[in-house]
Protein backbone atom coordinates (compact mmCIF):
# COMPACT_ATOMS: atom_id res chain seq x y z
CA UNK A 1 0.00 0.00 0.00
CA UNK A 2 1.40 3.56 -0.83
CA UNK A 3 -0.27 6.19 0.79
CA UNK A 4 -0.42 9.60 -1.25
CA UNK A 5 -1.28 11.91 1.43
CA UNK A 6 -1.63 12.40 5.14
CA UNK A 7 -3.94 14.50 6.37
CA UNK A 8 -5.76 15.50 9.79
CA UNK A 9 -9.80 16.36 9.01
CA UNK A 10 -11.55 18.38 10.91
CA UNK A 11 -14.59 18.87 12.15
CA UNK A 12 -16.80 22.76 12.22
CA UNK A 13 -19.83 24.05 12.18
CA UNK A 14 -18.56 27.22 10.08
CA UNK A 15 -16.25 25.58 7.31
CA UNK A 16 -15.50 29.15 5.95
CA UNK A 17 -13.94 30.12 9.04
CA UNK A 18 -12.06 27.01 10.34
CA UNK A 19 -10.49 26.43 6.57
CA UNK A 20 -9.26 29.79 6.24
CA UNK A 21 -7.50 29.90 9.63
CA UNK A 22 -5.94 26.52 9.01
CA UNK A 23 -4.73 27.81 5.69
CA UNK A 24 -3.53 31.13 7.46
CA UNK A 25 -1.20 28.97 9.96
CA UNK A 26 0.05 26.77 7.53
CA UNK A 27 0.66 29.91 4.46
CA UNK A 28 -1.77 27.89 2.23
CA UNK A 29 -4.07 27.83 0.13
CA UNK A 30 -8.01 26.43 0.55
CA UNK A 31 -9.70 24.22 -1.90
CA UNK A 32 -13.94 24.41 -1.95
CA UNK A 33 -16.04 21.81 -2.87
CA UNK A 34 -19.33 22.01 -1.11
CA UNK A 35 -18.92 20.64 2.29
CA UNK A 36 -15.63 19.93 2.07
CA UNK A 37 -12.63 21.82 2.39
CA UNK A 38 -9.01 20.75 1.86
CA UNK A 39 -6.24 23.29 2.77
CA UNK A 40 -3.41 23.17 -0.03
CA UNK A 41 0.18 24.07 0.95
CA UNK A 42 2.94 24.46 -2.02
CA UNK A 43 0.52 22.01 -4.08
CA UNK A 44 -0.06 19.34 -1.26
CA UNK A 45 -3.32 18.58 0.75
CA UNK A 46 -2.16 19.25 4.50
CA UNK A 47 -5.99 19.70 6.68
CA UNK A 48 -8.93 18.82 5.83
CA UNK A 49 -12.20 20.53 6.73
CA UNK A 50 -15.84 19.18 7.01
CA UNK A 51 -18.60 20.83 7.54
CA UNK A 52 -20.68 19.30 10.58
CA UNK A 53 -23.33 22.07 11.67
CA UNK A 54 -23.79 19.71 14.93
CA UNK A 55 -20.25 20.56 16.04
CA UNK A 56 -19.52 20.81 19.35
CA UNK A 57 -16.06 22.15 20.69
CA UNK A 58 -13.89 20.23 23.20
CA UNK A 59 -13.88 21.70 26.51
CA UNK A 60 -10.10 21.21 26.99
CA UNK A 61 -8.58 19.65 29.36
CA UNK A 62 -11.40 18.74 31.38
CA UNK A 63 -14.82 19.68 29.97
CA UNK A 64 -17.50 17.35 29.28
CA UNK A 65 -16.68 17.18 25.50
CA UNK A 66 -13.42 15.72 25.00
CA UNK A 67 -10.63 16.42 23.18
CA UNK A 68 -10.60 14.36 20.27
CA UNK A 69 -7.08 14.92 18.18
CA UNK A 70 -4.87 17.89 18.25
CA UNK A 71 -1.42 19.34 15.72
CA UNK A 72 1.57 19.92 17.42
CA UNK A 73 3.21 22.80 15.30
CA UNK A 74 7.11 23.41 16.22
CA UNK A 75 7.56 27.00 15.48
CA UNK A 76 11.34 28.43 15.46
CA UNK A 77 9.88 31.96 16.88
CA UNK A 78 7.71 31.41 19.46
CA UNK A 79 7.00 34.96 19.97
CA UNK A 80 6.11 35.47 16.12
CA UNK A 81 4.15 32.26 15.79
CA UNK A 82 1.59 33.39 18.66
CA UNK A 83 1.00 36.55 17.14
CA UNK A 84 0.21 35.08 14.20
CA UNK A 85 -2.10 32.47 15.28
CA UNK A 86 -3.95 34.86 17.40
CA UNK A 87 -4.34 37.44 14.24
CA UNK A 88 -6.41 34.17 12.65
CA UNK A 89 -8.50 33.72 15.73
CA UNK A 90 -7.04 31.31 17.94
CA UNK A 91 -7.26 31.83 21.46
CA UNK A 92 -4.86 30.46 24.44
CA UNK A 93 -6.12 27.69 26.56
CA UNK A 94 -2.81 26.65 28.37
CA UNK A 95 -0.39 29.32 29.06
CA UNK A 96 3.35 28.13 28.48
CA UNK A 97 5.31 26.59 31.58
CA UNK A 98 8.10 29.12 31.13
CA UNK A 99 10.56 26.08 30.87
CA UNK A 100 14.24 27.71 30.91
CA UNK A 101 15.65 24.66 28.92
CA UNK A 102 14.28 21.71 26.81
CA UNK A 103 10.61 21.78 25.34
CA UNK A 104 7.88 24.47 26.33
CA UNK A 105 4.60 24.34 24.48
CA UNK A 106 1.58 26.45 24.54
CA UNK A 107 -2.13 25.12 23.93
CA UNK A 108 -4.20 27.30 21.58
CA UNK A 109 -7.86 26.61 20.10
CA UNK A 110 -8.81 27.00 16.62
CA UNK A 111 -11.86 28.95 15.82
CA UNK A 112 -14.08 26.13 16.17
CA UNK A 113 -12.57 25.30 19.33
CA UNK A 114 -10.20 22.53 18.42
CA UNK A 115 -7.19 22.31 20.56
CA UNK A 116 -3.25 22.67 19.23
CA UNK A 117 -0.25 23.47 20.62
CA UNK A 118 2.49 25.47 19.31
CA UNK A 119 5.82 24.26 20.57
CA UNK A 120 9.29 25.20 20.42
CA UNK A 121 13.00 24.11 21.87
CA UNK A 122 14.22 26.66 24.81
CA UNK A 123 18.03 27.12 24.58
CA UNK A 124 20.11 26.12 27.69
CA UNK A 125 21.38 28.91 29.16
Amino acid sequence: MRIMHQVVTFDAADLAAESRFWAGVLGGEVDEDGDWHMVVVDGAPRVGVQLAPDHVAPEWPDGGTKQQVHLDLWVEDFPEAHEHVMALGARVLKPASGATAGDDFQVYADPAGHPFCLCWLVPKA
